[in-house]
């Protein structure tokens, strides 16, 4: 197939498209904006594939998106693009509905005008809201976002609904746990922690620490991406998780461990306004459908990402850049909207 990609120079898109091409024949355009996240360093050696495309191009703009489907004969989208960080959404939400919502709707109609035979929307388990202590998020579970982050991200999976609803347009959806693993911004909890911990910095931690996230390494998040695509029935909605559970509080003290650090690195911070409190998901429908299991261990995937940014400290100081800078001390650092209350005070 010929594969359109969007976001694909960012985290978990640049692991997919690595996956491509190392496991199928396909043709793989890369689109995407370049924003802070999106890092074509994640791809290095990807260019020299003759199968490889890349296009500097907005989702937010018809006629880029127009010229990519057409002069490329795109047959299927992996729609990885997406404003995605919950602190920046709390920041500033316009761009998170300008990309994440009306970015999605060009998309879609878009490649329903061009003939394209599948539609994958990867989404994310925050659409859902947050869980109580027990139970697991499944498909059918009612859609109630708490961030202006997961609010786009939700009306973007309505909107996805609505084109197969209406045009019988093949949609797909998939709904992931947190991901981990290498090429990830250092905005995100591990590569954070890890960056920071290296640089005996503080390690923010949101409230008392407590709040329970589902993780899933990168790879296995893919190869479930890969199976949606290629096998999984229109319409449908996939969910996909780890199955492990970890309180964020625990997975800090865990790497500064790993990394042989004090914890007296770790510093609690003011939590963020709608803060979900633990996600999990059921993976049942992807494992009985698809055939689909996670095959990274925690144990093995965390080890794994810490030895990747020890050994790509040029990647990680390439992409801490001034404007990143800048953005965590804005929020983290003394006076910070999220610093220590007694900086604060």
């Amino acid at each position: 197939m010929n594969i359109l990609v969007t976001g694909g120079a960012g985290f978990i898109g640049s692991n997919f498209i690595r996956l491509l091409l190392e496991g199928s024949d396909d043709v793989v355009v890369n689109f995407d904006l370049l924003t802070y996240a999106g890092n074509l360093g994640n791809l290095a050696g990807c260019e020299d594939d003759p199968r490889y495309r890349f296009i500097r191009g907005d989702v937010r703009d018809r006629s880029q998106v127009r010229a990519a489907l057409t002069g490329h004969r795109i047959e299927a989208v992996v729609h990885f693009a997406a404003e995605s960080h919950v602190d920046r959404s709390v920041e500033g939400p316009e761009v998170f509905v300008t990309t994440n919502v009306l970015g999605t709707e060009i998309l879609l109609e878009e490649s329903r005008a061009a003939g394209v035979g599948r539609f994958v929307m990867v989404s994310t388990d925050e659409v859902y809201g947050s869980l109580g202590p027990e139970g697991a998020f499944t498909e059918s579970t009612p859609l109630a976002p708490n961030s202006p982050y997961s609010a786009s991200k939700a009306a973007a999976d309505l909107l996805c609904r609505a084109f197969f609803k209406t045009f019988d347009f093949p949609v797909l959806i998939t709904r992931c746990s947190n991901n981990y693993g290498p090429y990830q911004f250092p905005e995100k909890l591990i590569p954070l922690m890890i960056a920071n911990a290296l640089e005996d910095k503080p390690l923010p931690v949101y409230g008392d620490g407590q709040n329970v996230r589902d993780w899933l390494h990168v790879r296995d998040h893919c190869r479930a991406v890969d199976l949606v695509l290629r096998r999984g029935t229109p319409g449908g909605i996939y969910n996909i998780g780890g199955c492990n559970e970890l309180k964020n509080l625990d997975l800090v003290r865990l790497l500064v461990d790993r990394l042989g650090k004090s914890r007296d690195l770790i510093t609690f911070v003011s939590d963020r306004p709608g803060h979900d409190r633990r996600y999990a998901i059921d993976a049942g429908k992807i494992m009985a459908e698809l055939g689909w299991a996670p095959t990274v261990t925690f144990a093995e995937g965390l080890s794994g990402t810490i030895e990747w940014y020890l050994a790509n400290g040029a990647w990680l100081e390439q992409v801490r850049s001034g404007l990143y800078t800048a953005y965590y001390e804005r929020l983290y650092g003394a006076g910070g909207r999220y610093g220590r209350e007694e900086d604060r005070a």
